[in-house]
């Protein structure tokens, strides 16, 4: 392990490292909202948009983020739709993540009891209030575990963005052993800075799972 390769190489990871908190950041938020529409879509069965929803959800869970990344970057220009290649990206990682956390949280809906559901129907509400005051506040802690999955799971997948050429930390690694061959001092800086963020991520969502479940359950 070279050390003074490593040092020469951290201020190339800290701008990877940036980028890839970045785009992970909006990609979450992205696929939380997306998600959540989703979700509620099919909880109401509504028509027409609840078909929509189902197709979606399942050309986006059967086809990788890699194919869907060559898509956007390379066939939209035929089209003549051209996009950045962070904005591909970005659009690449929630058009993924809504439909993993529209499953996550049509899971945690479904886990709602329905005299709760009947009780606010009884008292005038309608779906937009049964969703906000009765579904989503309970729902939404009963999705807690498989958000928590979704979120790390979409963390990782942004190492894929390297294939369309965005500087985010895989490809800043690929880069520097391109170029000098040091292939085990960059490799070991890469598993560190995702590591970096992984590892508090996850501490911080188990403990956020814990502290929800036991709100919630008085576990």
């Amino acid at each position: 392990m070279n050390w003074e390769i490593i040092k020469q190489s951290l201020p190339m990871f800290q701008k990877g490292f940036e980028l890839t908190l970045y785009l992970s950041l909006i990609g979450i938020i992205g696929s939380i909202i997306v998600g959540l529409i989703c979700s509620l879509i099919k909880f109401f069965k509504i028509p027409i948009l609840q078909k929509i929803v189902s197709i979606y959800v399942e050309i986006s869970r059967n086809t990788p983020l890699l194919i869907q990344l060559f898509f956007l970057y390379y066939a939209f220009p035929a089209l003549g739709i051209k996009l950045s290649a962070q904005l591909c990206g970005i659009i690449g990682l929630i058009f993924l993540g809504g439909s993993y956390m529209a499953t996550g949280f049509s899971g945690g809906f479904n886990g709602v009891k329905q005299n709760q559901i009947e009780s606010g129907k009884a008292i005038g509400l309608n779906n937009w209030q049964l969703a906000r005051y009765v579904i989503f506040p309970q729902g939404f802690i009963l999705s807690v575990p498989a958000l928590a999955a979704n979120i790390i799971f979409l963390v990782k997948e942004t190492s894929i963005f390297t294939v369309i050429a965005i500087p985010e930390l895989t490809n800043t690694a690929m880069d520097l052993i391109g170029l000098y061959y040091n292939s085990t001092d960059y490799l070991f800086v890469l598993v560190i800075a995702y590591a970096l963020i992984l590892i508090p991520l996850s501490l911080i969502l188990t403990l956020l799972e814990k502290r929800v479940c036991y709100g919630s359950f008085g576990n």
